[in-house]
């Protein structure tokens, strides 16, 4: 079955926060929710590329400044939020020169997981519906050395550095939905793989040969994902079916314990709704 965007179903009362949606497949995501009638929350770390990004949208559409790679803004973000029936955890980078986030993490588990961790748990107990993590299939060369997290007795790998940070988010998606599962929450925890799609994420590896080779990757194998309907099916199935999924434990994440608020918050939410199918992107 081929699934495109034009497939998606209303999303008219309800409200999506989407990370790094100023650009690529958050672009593409918060465009499409909100062509369907959701209220989305473009969070963002800078707020002039989010308007501008907001501006190429039609429907209900805010932004709202989000530095993954700072915990207190993270707080901050998370304390302007009431209510959320989706958050897609999709901001990232990938394979970028060593670096330190303001807390002091290495780059890419900071921005990648331990953002999106924190993020995801200061809005458990004002979310109704699911979660949904942009995962890699980069996770397959991943290793999480809980005693050297950001490399400082190893030397540094930028694509094992960010092997990592995608392993970390697949284990927290399937931690989180076993431990919503254990308070009987009707939450989901959901991962989603969009495929090879062409977007600003390649191109940063301060590495000018690996940066061409992947402007020819991008050219000649990726989805577009501003096309619409993209060419590509293949990812856009493998998507529609982790976020339709209602099955606990069909998707992968490593959390935290839930808080007694996140838990009875949980277990008073409405059920989620069935069908609601999003997508990446046509991607």
């Amino acid at each position: 079955m081929r699934w495109t965007a034009a497939d998606l179903p209303s999303f008219a009362g309800r409200t999506v926060v989407v990370t790094g949606a100023n650009s690529g497949l958050g672009a593409i995501t918060a465009r499409e929710l909100a062509r369907v009638g959701a209220r989305v929350v473009l969070a963002v770390r800078n707020t002039d590329k989010g308007e501008a990004a907001a501006r190429q949208m039609t429907g209900q559409v805010e932004v709202r400044q989000l530095d993954l790679q700072d915990l207190a803004s993270v707080r901050n973000f998370a304390d302007t939020v009431d209510n959320v029936d989706v958050l897609i955890n999709n901001a990232g980078i990938m394979a970028t020169p060593e670096a330190r986030t303001v807390d002091g993490f290495e780059s890419q588990i900071g921005t990648n997981h331990l953002g999106h961790f924190a993020l995801t748990n200061l809005l458990l107990p004002v979310l109704t519906d699911r979660v949904v993590t942009v995962s890699s299939v980069f996770h397959r060369i991943g290793r999480i050395s809980l005693t050297d997290l950001n490399w400082q007795s190893r030397q540094y790998s930028r694509w094992l550095a960010y092997g990592q940070s995608k392993l970390a988010n697949l284990l927290f998606t399937r931690e989180l939905q076993r431990r919503l599962d254990s308070v009987g929450s009707p939450l989901r925890a959901l991962a989603a793989h969009p495929g090879y799609s062409h977007t600003n994420l390649q191109g940063h590896s301060g590495q000018r040969v690996e940066d061409a080779l992947m402007a020819i990757g991008n050219r000649f194998f990726a989805t577009d994902p501003n096309s619409v309907p993209a060419r590509s099916s293949m990812p856009r199935r493998r998507i529609c079916r982790a976020i339709r999924s209602s099955g606990r434990g069909s998707a992968w994440s490593a959390a935290p314990s839930l808080s007694a608020a996140a838990g009875e918050r949980a277990k008073t939410a409405p059920p989620s709704r069935s069908g609601s199918c999003l997508s990446s992107s046509p991607a």
